[in-house]
């Protein structure tokens, strides 16, 4: 924990460069990015009402961040600081924030094959901003976030006209991938996708469905087979019950490497079948979904692919939900310029930041926070600045 706590996030916003020209800077950029974190940390989620929390803690602010006036910046000044933000320079050193966290605390979601090799899941999706989306300004965010801890190690916005199958490439590009497994859900199972990880000498599990529908249909054909004989028979399975808020359910994961030779998938090591089933107040519901594999069976079992499985909705419970639900995300108006994706990516720091800490009720970090704004600032390092 001491070393995770080394780790503040106000020293990676220091690095982002002021955008502004030399006649307009009344406020230190480091003040205008420490304001906004701290507002965010303590339960706001729009501009205005981050102005009106640094209003109302104006001397507490301006006694520990670094400042030039004896006054604080108006809701146009912050406003105008998060449309203009250098949104590549920001998501840059979030992300590097995000990994030298994740770096310190390399055991947790750490899975370990039958063969003793050892790597950990993150999770590819994409995120839509739905408070900018009802202005009319589609911001569509690509996220790539680690299993079990949610921490997000990298964000990307979709380009207009674009989808997230064109922004996951750019999101992984140049990242040294070893010990990764990289996991996605059907929109993502792309070819060049699996043969970009790959080569950069990561694994991935990637979801089939309809949209590749002859990798779908060989793989419904595979486990709709009964077994076969014995000593030809490779299928292995890891079931798994659990029952919480009046609900049974019921998992179970078969694995195969049989279609191997068969596939012409890139990389493809196994193909998996995953069962779920329900039962609910008298009510029943199975669903069965199919998955590729660049992990062989000697490094994989079933029980590994169903962890890796279940830990890819980390991506949406963990980061997306908590976003919209807890740091009321969705609920906020930005939409011009760079601030809904600016807001997004501050938010993402928090959350790793606040977790790092031993924060697992995100609610409650918020009350804490937001009841001190030395302790707020003493998080992010800027105390004493």
């Amino acid at each position: 924990m001491d070393q995770v706590q080394d780790i503040r996030l106000f020293p990676f916003l220091q690095e982002v460069p002021d955008p502004r020209h030399a006649r307009g800077r009344r406020y230190p950029w480091a003040l205008l990015l420490g304001i906004v974190s701290s507002a965010l940390l303590s339960g706001q989620h729009q501009v205005a009402a981050i102005a009106r929390w640094a209003e109302e803690h104006a001397t507490e602010l301006l006694r520990e961040l670094p400042h030039t006036r004896d006054d604080i910046p108006s809701r146009s000044t912050l406003g105008r600081a998060l449309r203009g933000v250098d949104i590549e320079a920001l998501e840059r050193q979030v992300s590097a924030y995000g990994q030298a966290v994740d770096e310190s605390d390399r055991v947790p979601g750490r899975i370990e094959g039958p063969d003793g090799s050892h790597y950990r899941g993150q999770a590819l999706d994409g995120k839509a901003v739905r408070g900018a989306q009802a202005h009319g300004q589609p911001v569509h965010l690509v996220s790539l976030v680690r299993h079990e801890s949610g921490t997000v190690l990298a964000q990307v916005r979709v380009a207009e006209k674009s989808n997230e199958i064109t922004a996951a490439p750019a999101l992984l590009a140049g990242r040294d991938l070893t010990g990764t497994v990289t996991t996605m859900d059907a929109l993502l199972t792309q070819r060049s996708l699996s043969e970009q990880i790959v080569s950069q000498r990561g694994d991935y599990l990637m979801v089939v469905k309809a949209n590749q529908h002859q990798l779908h249909e060989d793989l419904a054909t595979l486990f709709a087979a009964p077994p076969w004989p014995p000593g030809v028979e490779d299928r292995q399975s890891h079931g798994s019950v659990e029952y919480g808020h009046g609900r049974l359910e019921r998992r179970t994961v078969v694995t195969s490497a049989a279609l191997v030779g068969y596939l012409d998938w890139p990389g493809a090591q196994q193909v998996a079948q995953r069962t779920c089933e329900r039962w609910k107040a008298g009510a029943y519901h199975c669903a069965v979904n199919y998955a590729v594999t660049s992990l062989s069976a000697e490094r994989a079992g079933p029980q590994q692919i169903a962890t890796l499985w279940r830990g890819h909705w980390t991506i949406e419970n963990g980061v997306h939900h908590v976003r919209d639900e807890t740091l009321r995300e969705d609920r906020g108006q930005a939409h011009t310029g760079n601030t809904a994706q600016a807001l997004a990516a501050l938010r993402n720091a928090l959350l790793a930041g606040l977790r790092a800490w031993g924060w697992s009720n995100i609610a409650e970090a918020l009350g804490h926070y937001s009841a001190s704004v030395h302790e707020t600032l003493h998080f992010l390092g800027a105390s004493g600045q």
